[in-house]
């Protein structure tokens, strides 16, 4: 099955593209979206977060119990249909969602490949590091997750991320 990785200004033509059936959204906790056309009401998951990686006053930093609800979502996800991962700009908080996804689905899988196919898929990804973490430690790859993404660096910089998709093998 696949994930599909975008931002918010692409993300209701790319659930009419790929046909998904599944959404999950990182937001802040001051925006508002409604729930994607064609989306069951149990099929999108919105987790308001900040785009940051260290608690900062007037922000909701991504937190643990976070990283819990997006497993446990994307544990639930039939693979029926596409997953479609967005935030802001696709940039940071749905990469870090979507690497998250694909190793909570598949826990013999390499981090690394993991990794690199995100940044060959996206010039522009750079996963938020503070919900690899997390996830790191709740799924407990013992720090290969938070060095894999480490190893691709930070995507060239834009105000807008490249759209891709990850295979679930």
């Amino acid at each position: 099955m696949i994930i599909h990785v975008c931002s918010l200004a692409r993300m209701q033509s790319t659930v009419d593209k790929t046909g998904a059936r599944h959404v999950v959204t990182l937001l802040g906790v001051e925006d508002y979206l409604d729930r994607p056309s064609g989306i069951p009401a149990g099929n999108h998951l919105f987790l308001r977060m900040h785009d940051i990686s260290e608690p900062r006053d007037g922000h909701v930093a991504p937190d643990a119990e976070h990283v819990e609800t997006l497993v446990e979502f994307v544990r639930g996800w039939d693979r029926a249909a596409p997953l479609v991962v967005h935030c802001w700009a696709g940039i940071s908080r749905s990469t870090a969602a979507a690497f998250v996804s694909v190793c909570a689905l598949q826990p013999d899988r390499d981090e690394r490949e993991v990794a690199w196919a995100i940044r060959h898929a996206s010039p522009t990804a750079t996963p938020n590091i503070r919900i690899v973490t997390f996830a790191d430690a709740m799924l407990q790859r013992k720090g290969r997750m938070v060095a894999a993404v480490e190893a691709i660096g930070r995507g060239a910089l834009a105000d807008e991320g490249v759209p891709f998709r990850l295979d679930l093998a």
